[in-house]
């Protein structure tokens, strides 16, 4: 089969949501970055897939037309949560397919400060149908947020039905912002008791404000290429392979009586089961994981949907410790969305380029040791997930190309770097710098 190759990577520092940083400017830095650590150019990308979902219809264009007004194909994508990692899927597709060698996936998101709202009064919001269910079975509160209501019922559920506690999604959103300390990337790099967790401001049930995702902007960029454009630029040494990807989306159990599936935890289960399948490992070969921590009770049910614990037993690995360094996996050593920040778009893309600095050793302080598998996991409610298993091509130590190491440094890209990773044919028309 085809393989495919995660050759370069980049993103920008998650900020809260000031419009301090507007999407272009966001958008055009998270790619830069990301071709000049790929050591290309965007003239050698044929095609594009930008994500973002709070935003006008071509924004990946206006993005994209600073590198280089080269006429590829750009598509721009919205799958709510998992919007930067269905990019991801379809880039990853596209080359494995052998329609091109080389694609884009870049995500970006502009925020507004508060809890996530449907824009749109006027039509049918499509989760709809299960906030109606989870109104009849759980009923509704009209002041806490409809996302931290679906999720923290299924931490609810969890814990009705197998007996873990409070204290165990404290100790998931404690663990977060302690490894969010070492990522200069997060919004949030604050280290927190256990207690000062338990005592935060409640959001809904047992979650508490520091448990909760924070709407951020930001943006995250990866270039996926085939084996043939990996060994032609002499890029094997930093490559990082797609073993297996997987996307799936609701099965009728969202529709239960099941707190826990109107959070997609049966998709994940799916698509958990197609990937490792595919790879030909299982949960235990893997060291590190990027998991979809929007609420601290959705990475509890995941561990379970991911099969990292039997049924029933995710909080066994949190009481062992195996969640963490020094334990059996080191789940969100980026601090994950409760501190990283998650502006939609940008989400996937950013879990992306944590696990490729993660494979190539680059990590720093917060490196998880002897990695050799990776696991990312993304999902949107509505619903889609992805999941993504990754490995390094080859046990060559690489350097990162830009004189400094960006999985340790979040710096600004200069006018420099920004003309050295534009298109070199088709450059930009003078009328669109001008006006840039």
């Amino acid at each position: 089969m085809p393989k495919s190759y995660v050759v370069g990577v980049g993103m920008t520092q998650f900020l809260k949501p000031r419009g301090l940083v507007d999407y272009p400017e966001m958008g055009l830095e998270a790619a830069t970055k990301a071709l000049l650590d790929a050591g290309i150019s965007y003239d050698q990308v044929e095609y594009a897939f930008t994500g973002y979902v709070y935003g006008d219809s071509t924004a990946g264009q206006r993005v994209l037309y600073q590198l280089g007004m080269t006429q590829i194909p750009v598509i721009n994508v919205n799958n709510n949560c998992s919007t930067g990692s269905t990019a991801l899927y379809q880039a990853r597709l596209l080359v494995e397919s052998g329609v091109v060698d080389c694609a884009m996936a870049l995500g970006f998101e502009r925020m507004e400060r508060g809890s996530l709202g449907s824009k749109f009064t006027d039509r049918t919001n499509p989760l709809d149908h299960v906030m109606g269910v989870m109104a009849e079975n759980r009923g509704f509160e009209p002041t806490a947020p409809g996302a931290a209501q679906i999720f923290g019922n299924a931490g609810i559920e969890y814990m009705e039905k197998y007996g873990a506690t409070a204290t165990h999604l404290a100790k998931i959103a404690e663990k977060n912002h302690r490894h969010s300390a070492l990522n200069p990337y997060s919004q949030f790099r604050d280290v927190y008791t256990l207690e000062q967790v338990l005592n935060a401001p409640k959001v809904f049930g047992p979650l508490t404000k520091l448990q909760c995702c924070p709407t951020s902007d930001g943006a995250g960029c990866a270039i996926v290429a085939s084996e043939k454009f990996v060994k032609k630029h002499g890029l094997m040494d930093q490559a990082i392979e797609i073993v297996a990807q997987e996307m799936a989306t609701d099965s009728p159990k969202m529709l239960s009586t099941s707190a826990i599936e109107w959070a997609g935890a049966d998709m994940t289960r799916r698509a958990a089961q197609q990937l490792f399948k595919k790879a030909g490992v299982t949960p235990n070969d893997v060291q590190v994981v990027e998991l979809h921590d929007c609420f601290s009770a959705n990475e509890l049910v995941t561990y379970d949907a991911l099969g990292l614990t039997p049924p029933g037993k995710a909080h066994s690995i949190i009481d062992s410790g195996d969640n963490t360094y020094g334990g059996k996996f080191v789940i969100n050593p980026s601090g994950g969305l409760i501190s990283k920040g998650h502006p939609l778009g940008a989400t996937g893309l950013a879990q992306c380029s944590e696990l490729v600095w993660q494979l190539r050793n680059w990590a720093g302080e917060r490196q998880v040791p002897n990695v050799k598998y990776a696991l990312q996991h993304n999902v949107g409610l509505g619903g889609a997930v992805v999941i993504t298993l990754y490995k390094k091509a080859n046990n060559a130590k690489s350097e990162p190309r830009v004189g400094y190491n960006p999985a340790v440094e979040a710096r600004n890209v200069t006018d420099e770097e920004v003309q050295k990773a534009s298109a070199k044919v088709n450059q930009r028309s003078e009328i669109l710098s001008a006006r840039l």
